[in-house]
């Protein structure tokens, strides 16, 4: 049915309301097309009201206009019958008389009124609310495209997800945009029923009077009449689809209708229901008032606030219940073996707030359902099974605030206000909330009630709900702690499966050459300095033959990022050229001679002085180009890369530190935009 009716009748009536302005039609014929006129303005009001969200009906725009053409068309035609026959239809009739209620002026009032309400309140407020959120939804795009990338990035959604997300706001600003532009047609309509009525009932009378014979008042009351009703039928139309205009650029995204969204609201407070109530009643004790109606509505009111008090005292003792059931189960079911799950030290965990625990509430978006995606991201893209996050609450720490441990060691906090989201970006200045930086990446916001989410979408910050914030958090964390999170086990689960795909990998290296322990502590080597494991046949290849002339760890390390190399400069190559800083070559040589191996591990022992010019050159460049916008790579000797690392990873911890080796195996050009030097950092002119 939805395809015929897309198929044919809608192009099949375009053109009918074309051959409409043209062709004159009977009176019968009209009658039945301003019916038609008024049921379909109808239809398109009641489903403005029962869609849950504006893009359940994006073809609003399209039905806007080719409704108007349809009333203007009908205008035409009737202004055609009332001018040429002086009787438009019993359409039109009986709508004159009803309004005009036998005093002329009774009804032309009544009509006035109706079409103020329709051009000035209704038509003007959705213009300009169409207007305003266009505008609105195009700024805040920028900001939702980022905060789809954030999710996807964190692991929270997948690609098909991100595609369907971004289709969805890209579909959002087009239905914005043409709602704008829609919203004149209605705008352009009204006028031109002013416009219309004026022709109608000025050159009635001159033509009633020249053409007809008419004396002055029966020509007047025959054309007012029909003026007012043919005016009257277009106008409730008009009305009609002006408020369905209205409803649809004022709709948020909802779970519900409108009717449920709209009486679940009203009557949630039952203290607003009480005062409303007595209110009521005491405006009917003034003096003059009619107390029987508004003692009827005061009761009403008492009433619902009444069943809102045993709704509400229902749901608590359901709450009530449950807890106590979980804490007997909880109490039943506590053995030594839950009391020493209970001491153990758990790998990752995250502590909440006794405030906030509504975040695990076992929900499909909630803190347990993401951790779960969040893991999955890390198998992919760092090649290790992240250990289970255990989630408890904790009456140690301060209200709305998380905690999250790495082998029982608190490595972040944050804090996340029920009932808030997080906007990052700019026009927060005018927003309520508690300013705030953002943990992970540094950056300005501020935690907004979740009810001005939408104004924050609007003026163009990213909107982050509080589970997002606090897996974006961990998601940071165990990139920096990778290390530490690669346990034995992990090392013999990885070992076992690569052995299904690429046994002959495994039995040359383990345990021949190297045991489990050894190649724990090459792969947390790699997690280390953020390498990714997951092409684990080539590092164990690399080690096999690595292993047969020493099995030192930061021997081993190199091996396997050498044969990593051109993976690893791909991870930094930016539009296909690599950025690179070098260190001087007389500082690299002093480097390389003051070179030794403490506890087996690679060390440059330079005097502190010359140590501190090192650092505080290698500072200075890093600042230099990350305000430039420029993410670069420092490259060094291999048998200094290690030692170097060693050296500013505690000072510059972002900046890689790449061997020439592995900056050349990718074969990706490069850019020398800084060299390190012992008196002060040289960028490179004309490079970045």
């Amino acid at each position: 049915m939805g395809q015929l009716l897309s198929k044919g009748t809608v192009p099949v009536g375009v053109v009918g309301i074309i051959l409409l302005l043209i062709v004159p039609i009977p009176t019968w014929l009209l009658d039945v097309l301003i019916v038609l006129n008024i049921a379909f303005a109808l239809l398109i009001l009641l489903t403005s009201m029962f869609v849950r969200k504006p893009l359940d009906f994006s073809v609003f725009p399209s039905l806007l206009l080719v409704a108007t053409l349809f009333r203007l068309g009908l205008n035409v035609a009737s202004t055609r019958l009332v001018l040429s026959e002086a009787h438009a239809g019993q359409v039109i009739q009986a709508f004159g008389e009803i309004t005009v209620s036998g005093s002329l002026v009774i009804g032309a009032v009544i009509f006035l009124i109706l079409t103020v309400i329709q051009f000035v309140v209704v038509t003007k407020g959705a213009e300009r609310v169409a207007e305003v959120g266009a505008r609105f939804t195009l700024d805040a795009m920028p900001g939702k495209q980022m905060a789809i990338d954030a999710d996807l990035n964190a692991g929270l959604i997948t690609d098909t997800e991100a595609r369907e997300r971004r289709a969805a706001v890209a579909a959002e600003a087009d239905f914005y945009g043409a709602m704008d532009g829609a919203s004149k047609f209605v705008k352009g309509d009204a006028i031109a029923g002013v416009v219309i009525i004026v022709i109608n009932f000025v050159g009635g009378i001159v033509i009633g009077m020249l053409q007809h014979g008419m004396e002055v008042a029966d020509a007047l009351e025959t054309y007012s009449l029909l003026t007012i009703g043919d005016g009257l039928v277009t106008q409730i139309a008009a009305l009609l689809m002006a408020v369905s205009t209205g409803m649809i650029v004022t709709r948020e995204n909802a779970e519900s209708e409108m009717g449920q969204a709209a009486g679940r609201q009203l009557l949630q407070s039952r203290t607003a229901l009480i005062i409303t109530g007595c209110a009521a009643i005491a405006m009917g004790l003034i003096p003059g008032m009619p107390l029987p109606a508004f003692l009827a509505i005061g009761a009403a009111l008492l009433v619902a606030a009444s069943r809102v008090k045993v709704g509400q005292a229902k749901a608590d003792a359901a709450v009530e219940e449950e807890a106590r059931a979980r804490q007997t189960a909880e109490s039943a079911s506590e053995g030594p073996e839950e009391l020493m799950d209970r001491m153990r030290v758990h790998a990752v965990e995250i502590s909440l707030a006794p405030d906030i625990v509504d975040l695990a509430s076992g929900g499909p978006g909630d803190l347990i359902s993401r951790v779960k995606a969040l893991r999955r991201k890390i198998a992919v893209e760092l090649g290790f099974l992240l250990p289970p996050v255990r989630t408890r609450d904790s009456i140690e720490l301060p209200a709305q605030t998380y905690a999250i441990l790495i082998a029982g060691v608190e490595a972040g906090r944050g804090t996340v206000p029920r009932g808030h989201v997080l906007a990052i970006g700019t026009g927060l200045e005018l927003l309520p909330g508690t300013a705030v930086v953002d943990p992970v990446f540094g950056l300005e916001g501020k935690w907004v009630p979740a009810e001005m989410s939408h104004a924050a979408d609007l003026a163009g910050a990213t909107v982050i709900d509080r589970a997002s914030v606090i897996i974006t958090h961990l998601s940071d964390i165990v990139h920096a702690q990778a290390h530490r999170l690669l346990s034995l086990e992990d090392v013999r689960q990885l070992t076992e499966h690569l052995k299904q795909t690429s046994p002959a990998s495994v039995d040359e290296l383990t345990p021949a050459l190297l045991s489990l322990a050894g190649i724990q502590r090459v792969l947390a080597g790699l997690l280390a300095e953020r390498v990714p494991i997951n092409d684990l046949a080539r590092i164990y290849e690399a080690l096999a033959l690595r292993a047969r002339i020493s099995t030192e760890t930061p021997g081993l390390i190199e091996a396997a990022r050498t044969a990593l190399g051109p993976a690893i400069a791909a991870r930094f190559a930016q539009s296909g050229r690599l950025r690179v800083v070098m260190i001087d070559p007389l500082l690299e040589q002093q480097m390389l001679e003051s070179m030794r191996v403490v506890e087996g591990q690679p060390q440059i022992v330079l005097t502190p002085d010359a140590t501190m010019h090192v650092l505080d050159a290698v500072r200075r460049t890093a600042a230099e180009l990350d305000e430039a916008g420029t993410e670069p790579v420092l490259v060094c000797a291999p048998s200094l890369r290690q030692g170097v690392r060693r050296m500013i990873a505690a000072q510059v911890e972002s900046l890689p530190v790449l061997s020439y080796d592995e900056a050349a195996s990718a074969g990706y050009p490069t850019d020398v935009v800084g060299v390190i030097r012992l008196d002060q950092p040289a960028i490179a002119p004309g490079r970045g």
